[in-house]
């Protein structure tokens, strides 16, 4: 026998003993008998047995339908937060890795593959890990230092040119007013305002306020930065004095000095007072320290 007519015969109470028993094992007993109970202390004595049926049968299944609805609306959102989660990792592994250094700091990183860079003090640097493989492809602004192992091509962009490699060790800096590239091992493609040059072991790019400079060959097997120390050579003091501010996050005042003058010499990037003797000794200046400010005059 069907629920809905065991229901109707237990209204009419014209249910046998098996047919009891089967109706107490329904899972609306409980609430067939209180509802029951209601309403016999309001029953009319035109009681309709069938209009009666159907309003409790159409209750009952109203009660079910938002049972199922609430389970439904709780699977909706246990659904949309495992589709959240996985949308955000993988939103986030899409997204550009940047590294940034302080004043001062250097640091170095393992690209996906196996390739090296090395940031000087005040640079950034942003890759994209996800499609790595399919593009080696490096964003720089400041000073780094490049091992980069056999594989596709390898590009290093700045705001002044593009640096194209496929295996090679090599130095780029992109700072305020300079651009210059330097091969170490292997060879590169500078491309600078839409001209390339090909650099090998040795060879140097060197871009400073727009003028191409000529350089000897290199013969160090790496950049000095790399051993905490700068080196130059015939280079304007205020682009000496700009790389001292970024390894001793100090200020210069030189409104008596001629910053246009050449520097040929190195400063330590660990004691700041053997670095200002460095520079200032081979130009006959003399400085002073007042707090974060270095104050330079001629002697």
């Amino acid at each position: 026998m069907t629920r809905e007519a065991l229901i109707k015969k237990w209204l009419d109470n014209a249910l046998d003993a098996k047919e009891t028993e089967a109706f107490k094992k329904l899972g609306d007993y409980e609430q067939l008998t209180k509802l029951s109970e209601s309403l016999k202390q309001f029953k009319a004595p035109e009681y309709n047995t069938s209009e009666e049926l159907k309003r409790v049968l159409s209750q009952l299944n109203s009660k079910k339908k938002k049972k199922r609805s609430s389970t439904l609306k709780q699977l909706v959102k246990i659904a949309a937060i495992i589709v959240l989660g996985f949308s955000v990792v993988y939103y986030s592994s899409t997204l550009d890795t940047t590294l940034t250094t302080d004043y001062a700091e250097h640091t170095t990183i393992e690209l996906p593959d196996a390739s090296w860079v090395t940031l000087n003090a005040k640079s950034e640097l942003t890759y994209n890990k996800h499609n790595w493989n399919k593009q080696r492809e490096i964003s720089l602004r400041g000073e780094a230092y490049f091992k980069v192992s056999n594989g596709a091509s390898f590009n290093v962009k700045t705001a002044s040119g593009t640096v194209t490699v496929i295996g090679t060790e090599f130095n780029v800096k992109q700072r305020r007013n300079i651009f210059e590239v330097t091969c170490y091992e292997g060879s590169v493609k500078v491309v600078y305002q839409d001209k390339n040059s090909i650099l090998n072991s040795g060879d140097n790019f060197s871009i400073l306020d727009g003028k191409l400079i000529a350089k000897e060959k290199e013969t160090a097997p790496s950049p000095s930065w790399l051993n905490n120390e700068s080196y130059f050579k015939s280079m304007p003091l205020n682009f000496v004095l700009n790389e001292f501010e970024r390894q001793f996050e100090l200020n210069f005042d030189t409104k008596d000095i001629n910053v246009a003058q050449l520097f040929t010499g190195s400063f330590t990037h660990k004691d700041v007072h053997l670095a200002l003797k460095s520079i200032t000794l081979p130009l006959n200046l003399k400085y002073s320290i007042k707090d974060n400010t270095i104050v330079l005059t001629r002697e």
